[in-house]
């Protein structure tokens, strides 16, 4: 019909230019038979009869009417024609494509209704067509390629972050299709148990099934979800709504950030819309024990995945003293874990590191110490003020040979000093590296180029409220990793959100934290005599979660309230104190931009509003009210 049109706006002009000229010769000296002078009744039945001139003009006008009519009659024709010789072929080679799957009795009876269908409606046939291309092209599952070509999504590294993007762009787009690459052999799965509730279990199956019970006694899996709740890679872009898929043991080596595409350890090729780089870290260890040889390093552990809690699980049960080396987070827990579990058999747990106190970087000095005593409580030999010179391996046996001359001979060493962000993929991508703090550069959105996103610990962002900053902890995976999804598909929010922290020493003691934390800061502490509500257990039993930070990250106080009775009161904290529970300012120039809460939970909504109003406090007194410790 196109062509048709075409045709007329080409003869249209002509048509008219033959019509104007038939028109105007008529109007120079009237008609004919105005001319030949014949009577008036004469002319009538003339023109009556004809309809038009006989000769002159009139005569070329209506010849070129006539002319042109034919033409375009057929130029129709012969367009026509030739479109249906076409559209027949195009039909013959979809028949012949869709013919490798079927019988050749069915492939006959198909070409004899398709001929017949071709008489009866164009339309009707071209749709059915359409549906046998559909039909045809679709591959079985056994020649689809194990990893998708391309994926609207990919998100690289399998942790918290990958899996909080996964879900928040899901949420926004149902029907995306997502990729994570992990070179993990596990789906995505929560890292605070691997060193908190799994081992206070005494169920013997729980490094195959990793199920444990939280503080409130309810059983829960580290895994964010079933295997059932993905999709494989091989189906990812053949089921109707989209999905997640995990792709394991699987390395991402290069990114061209030009061409939206990575490169596998295994040469594999994948193209993208979006990218997320969410690699973690990598756990360090110490250049003592690096230079030590390989014995050593067989007898060493780098604690950070599902792997490294199996291992030395089943260390802890056939040796009969392990050292911990660092006294931050993750070398604390470990030690108060295995610390309980060495006082039912004959282990000896050793725990050095080089601050005066457990978390001496993060607590205050007088609490530091505190907790020191509470670890050692729990069965563990702390020593504080520790370095380690050098190792070696002597007899079967891991030799440690300390700053002050001391030697420590021990079964299994395990290094909980610290992560180094993984930024291998900064180089291929030509992405900015932060000299300072480590980690990808990118914006207050969490972009480092267009169509690539960082989130998690290897994340170095800009916060609206401290500046620039690397955090390594699970909230903040999981606020990270919602933002960076939720800009991957186009919402362009900046990082406002102070995510939290905590850590359990034990189903009795553990604190959550929030902004910056950092016992080099001043410091205001406010306490309180503890009860049996003040515990990691009994939170757990009143959220039922064991993640805290589940039940918290969305909750974000917008006003809040003093009773009129409230008290508190600053003070510098006598020696010997029972730090039952209590919270803790760190201040920057008068300015809040820390709040530790010792044993005081479900507070974190009025933390984070303090620390977002970003005022300055002469008196902490008033601030202290808003928590409300004394009321309990």
């Amino acid at each position: 019909m196109l062509q048709c049109r075409a045709v007329w706006q080409k003869l249209a002009p002509l048509s008219r230019a033959s019509s104007t000229l038939g028109r105007t010769g008529s109007k120079r000296r009237g008609t004919l038979l105005q001319r030949w002078k014949l009577p008036l009744n004469q002319q009538m039945n003339r023109q009556m009869a004809s309809g038009v001139e006989p000769h002159g003009s009139g005569a070329i006008y209506l010849v070129l009417i006539g002319l042109t009519s034919i033409g375009a009659g057929a130029y129709v024709y012969s367009t026509i024609k030739e479109d249906k010789e076409r559209y027949k072929k195009r039909v013959t080679q979809m028949r012949s494509r869709s013919s490798e799957e079927r019988k050749p009795e069915e492939l006959s009876a198909k070409a004899d209704a398709s001929e017949l269908s071709d008489q009866v409606s164009v339309k009707v046939t071209a749709e059915k067509s359409e549906t046998e291309i559909e039909s045809a092209t679709v591959e079985p599952v056994s020649a689809r390629p194990d990893i998708p070509s391309h994926v609207p999504y990919l998100l690289i590294g399998g942790g918290t972050a990958s899996f909080a993007a996964a879900r928040s762009i899901r949420a926004r787009d149902p029907g995306a299709r997502v990729l994570i690459v992990t070179e993990e052999p596990d789906l995505p799965y929560m890292r605070p148990p691997l060193s908190k509730e799994l081992w206070f279990s005494d169920d013997s199956s729980v490094p195959e099934t990793l199920k444990f019970k939280q503080w409130n006694g309810k059983e829960r899996s580290i895994y964010f979800q079933p295997p059932s709740f993905y999709v494989s890679p091989q189906e990812l872009s053949f089921v109707e709504n989209g999905g997640v898929a995990v792709l394991t043991r699987k390395k991402v080596v290069n990114i061209d950030v030009r061409g939206n595409k990575v490169k596998l350890d295994d040469d594999v090729e994948i193209t993208y819309d979006k990218c997320l780089i969410a690699t973690g870290g990598i756990p360090r260890n110490l250049p003592s024990l690096e230079r030590a040889g390989e014995e050593v390093q067989k007898r060493t552990t780098l604690f950070r995945k599902v792997e490294d809690f199996k291992s030395l699980e089943a260390i802890s049960r056939n040796v009969k003293s392990i050292v911990i080396i660092g006294g931050g987070f993750l070398g604390s827990e470990l030690a108060c874990a295995l610390g309980r579990r060495a006082q039912n058999t004959e282990l000896e747990v050793i725990q050095i590191f080089p601050e005066k106190g457990n978390m001496g970087k993060i607590l205050p000095e007088y609490l530091s110490n505190w907790t020191t005593e509470k670890v050692r409580k729990e069965g563990v030999n702390v020593m504080p003020n520790t370095l380690v010179k050098s190792a070696k391996y002597n007899d079967n046996k891991v030799v440690l040979l300390l700053k002050h001359g001391q030697t420590i001979k021990t079964d299994h060493v395990i290094a909980a000093v610290g992560l180094e962000p993984c930024v291998e993929l900064a180089k291929s991508a030509r992405l900015e590296l932060d000299s300072d703090l480590g980690g990808f550069r990118v914006n207050a959105e969490l972009q480092a180029r267009s169509n690539i996103w960082v989130a998690g610990d290897a994340a170095c962002f800009y916060d609206l409220k401290l500046g620039r900053r690397r955090v390594e902890h699970h909230d903040h995976a999981v606020v990270s990793g919602r933002l960076a999804g939720e800009n991957m598909t186009g919402a362009s929010k900046p990082y406002w959100h102070q995510s939290m922290f905590w850590s359990d020493l034990g189903p009795d003691v553990g604190y959550e934290a929030i902004g910056i934390v950092d016992s080099s800061l001043p410091t205001v502490g406010v306490f309180a005599k503890g009860t049996a509500k003040d515990t990691p257990r009994a939170v757990t039993e009143m959220s039922g979660t064991g993640i805290r930070s589940e039940s918290e990250t969305e909750t974000v106080a917008t006003s809040v309230s003093v009773a009129a009775d409230a008290t508190a009161v600053a003070h510098p904290p006598a020696g010997g104190d029972d730090y039952g529970k209590g919270v803790i300012f760190y201040l920057r120039d008068k300015v809040v931009v820390g709040i530790l809460l010792w044993n005081v939970f479900n507070r974190m909504p009025i933390a984070r509003k303090v620390i977002k109003d970003g005022e300055e406090y002469d008196d902490l007194n008033e601030i202290a009210k808003l928590f409300n410790i004394h009321d309990d």
